[in-house]
Formats: structure tokens, C-alpha cells, sequence
């Protein structure tokens, strides 16, 4: 293997170690974290909020669904004692919607910052691409793109914001210099993505590229938001029981295990409670117990109990094997930056190696290629 370049990037990256996710972890620093979650009126976000509520943290939702967001904030208010809830009617689409939900959140934040921004919102649904709406003259009508404007460009406005207020988040430490991954001050954004982020969904395009997109925004911040001490990371979820999943798609998953949202906040709140998390992404899939090979594969032992609630303990099979375990979560895209550091050495090491081939004489026909192909276009001459 070709040595790598002498400031590698992986190496400038802070980037925390690889998760031992069968290790317990401790929620106690979601108190008082003062929290934004777009989206949050149903689905994952709803299970965030009654979570994180019940665990004494201070959180503002924005959606479009006012209804159903005033009657989980009430509900969770009841149930949990926590009154420092509130929502906020945020189109994510609406650049100035989400501009307003930011501002109030500052505005009842008890410490007037944010410590944790949740880019949550998205749907799913009938793709143009594969079913296009016709006019009455029988041709395609200008289609509606509204899965990638909240599942791409709603996620960037969230993104944008966020970053902005988490870097001045007042009393919360940077992130890759705190040594206390308890700390109560935080300046973490967390992207929800989906299995949909690492692999096609069949009849989903603008889903697929809008998730996809979303795995290529984590992979980038990941390698710049250390600098303004924001920590980023991602959930990407399987097919789970929530209202997202379209009939087709539980007809095609019939008989195969769909996960539970227990199971997405469980990481979520990892990831959030933990501030010494920086740069990891967990797929979130069905509660399995897994053994793990020497090959590094995984054999399924057989499907998941309910386990514990942030316990899942290591135990021994029925062969006297005790490296097997119960998860929901696997982390992915844990090392590519070392590995896409592999990738770019080599291929600009080719690309060098092209140029010296040419030489000087390769270099001067294409800079007079440059030059002179506007011109000749310019007076017609071929």
C-alpha cells in the first residue's frame, strides 16, 4: 500500500473511536439540554420529545402539523411534569419559518443558547419519476419536488442555522477539546438519514437521492464543524413502525422484521447524551441477537427479546459461544475517512504520474487548448 500523504486528513479530523454499542451508557446529561428538533410531532421526533422530556431536558419542535403538536405537548407536559416544552409552526421548506423557529428557541432557552439541533423532518411518498403527472394534452407536467425540498433543502436550512447557533452556544465547550462527555453545555447537530442513505429503495428515487444526500452532508461536516466546536453525527434508520413507510413497502416487508422507534431513540440519545461522540453514524435496524465472526461478519443467533433499555448485555448461545449479543445498531461509514484519504492519495498519485508521462509538452497543448477553443468558436473556425 502506497504511504499516505504527510498530513493526512484523518489524522487533523477529530473523530471519536469506534462505538462499543454493547456497552451501557448514562443519560443523565440530556437534563437541562436545551434542544430543537424539526419534524418533532410524530414518528422519531415525537419519541425524542417524550424521551428527552422525561429525562428533564428543554425542547422546542417546529412542524407542520399544528394539531398534532400542540396535543403531544400538552400530553408530554402531563405526563412528565417538564413544562419547558414548546412548538413553534415551522414549514422546514419556509426559509423564514425555520429562521423564526431558531429565534424563538433562543428566546426560551433557559440559558439563551442551544446545545442540541436535530435536522428530523422528512417524508416520503407517490415519486414523480416513476409515476409522472400528465396534462390534458397527454404530456408530463412540471413535477412536484416536494420529498427533496423538506428531505434535502430543509435539512440544509436546518443545518445552516444550527451550526451558526451552536458555534455560539454560551458555556458550552468545543467539542473535540472537552474531556467530559457528560458535559451540560453541547454544540451537537445530529442528522437523521436513512437505510435509504447507503442503499437503493426500490420506486423511490428522490427518497434514495435526497437520504443519499443527506449521508454526504454528514461525511462533509464531519471533516469541517469540528473548527466552530460542533460535533456531528447521524442515524440512519431501517424501515420502521411509523406512519413514513407506505402500504407498498409493508406489503414487500411482510414477514421480515421492521424496527421499533424505542430503538431510534435509544441511539439518538446515545449520541446526544455522550459529548465525546463526534463523527459516527449508526444504522438502526430490528432488536436481533448476532454473533460476531472472525471475519468480522455477523451470524443472526436468533430474533431479539425486549432487553433492557440502553443495556443490551453480552450472553452466551446455546453452544456455549459468549460473543453473542443483542442490537439494534451497527455503525456505518466509521472509518472512510481514512479511507477515502487511501482513495484520493492514490488517485492523485495516477494523476500525477499522467502529467509527468506528458511532460512539458502535454502541459503547453492543453493551456493553448484552453486559450484558443473560445476563440476559434468565437469567429467559426473548427
Amino acid at each position: 500500500m502506497e504511504p499516505l500523504p504527510r498530513n493526512p486528513i484523518w489524522t487533523t479530523v477529530p473523530q471519536s473511536p469506534p462505538l462499543d454499542l454493547r456497552q451501557p451508557f448514562s443519560d443523565a446529561s440530556v437534563k437541562d439540554k436545551h434542544i430543537v428538533i424539526t419534524g418533532g410531532a410524530s414518528g422519531f421526533g415525537e419519541g425524542f420529545v417524550r424521551c428527552w422530556a422525561a429525562l428533564g431536558a428543554s425542547i422546542v419542535i417546529g412542524d407542520i402539523n399544528v394539531t398534532r403538536a400542540e396535543q403531544l405537548i400538552a400530553e408530554v407536559r402531563k405526563e412528565t411534569g417538564n413544562d419547558k416544552l414548546w412548538f413553534v409552526k415551522c414549514d422546514v421548506r419556509d426559509w423564514q419559518e425555520q429562521v423564526d423557529l431558531f429565534n424563538e428557541a433562543l428566546k426560551l432557552s433557559p440559558h439563551k443558547g442551544i446545545d442540541v439541533v436535530v435536522a428530523n423532518a422528512g417524508i416520503a411518498g407517490p415519486d414523480p419519476l416513476i409515476t409522472p403527472t400528465l396534462d390534458g394534452s397527454d404530456a408530463p407536467k412540471k413535477p412536484n419536488f416536494k420529498i427533496v425540498d423538506i428531505n434535502l433543502y430543509g435539512v440544509l436550512y436546518t443545518s445552516y442555522l444550527g451550526l451558526y447557533w451552536l458555534a455560539r452556544n454560551p458555556g458550552s465547550k468545543s467539542a473535540h477539546t472537552s474531556s467530559d462527555p457528560q458535559q451540560k453545555r453541547d454544540r451537537h447537530l445530529l442528522l437523521i438519514g436513512s437505510v435509504a442513505s447507503l442503499l437503493p429503495i426500490a420506486g423511490q428515487p428522490l427518497y434514495g437521492a435526497s437520504k443519499h444526500a443527506v449521508l454526504g452532508l454528514f461525511r462533509a461536516l464531519r471533516s469541517s464543524a469540528f473548527v466552530s466546536g460542533v460535533r456531528v453525527n447521524m442515524l440512519c434508520p431501517y424501515f420502521m413502525e411509523t406512519d413514513i413507510v407506505p402500504p407498498a413497502a409493508r406489503v414487500l416487508l411482510a414477514g421480515g422484521a421492521m424496527g421499533k422507534i424505542e430503538s431510534v431513540v435509544e441511539g439518538a440519545t446515545r449520541l446526544v447524551a455522550d459529548a465525546s461522540i463526534l463523527g459516527r453514524a449508526l444504522v438502526v435496524g430490528p432488536r436481533v441477537k448476532i454473533k460476531q465472526e472472525k471475519d468480522g461478519h455477523w451470524t443472526l443467533v436468533g430474533l431479539g427479546r425486549t432487553g433492557s433499555r440502553y443495556h443490551p448485555q453480552p450472553e452466551a448461545d446455546d453452544c456455549g459461544h459468549d460473543d453473542v449479543y443483542e442490537t439494534a445498531m451497527w455503525e456505518v461509514h466509521a472509518d472512510d475517512l481514512e479511507d477515502s484519504e487511501h482513495f484520493t492519495w492514490r488517485i492523485v498519485a495516477l494523476l500525477n504520474a499522467v502529467a509527468k508521462a506528458r511532460g512539458w509538452k502535454g502541459w503547453i497543448h492543453d493551456m493553448l487548448k484552453i486559450v484558443l477553443d473560445p476563440l476559434r468558436r468565437a469567429f467559426g473556425v473548427q
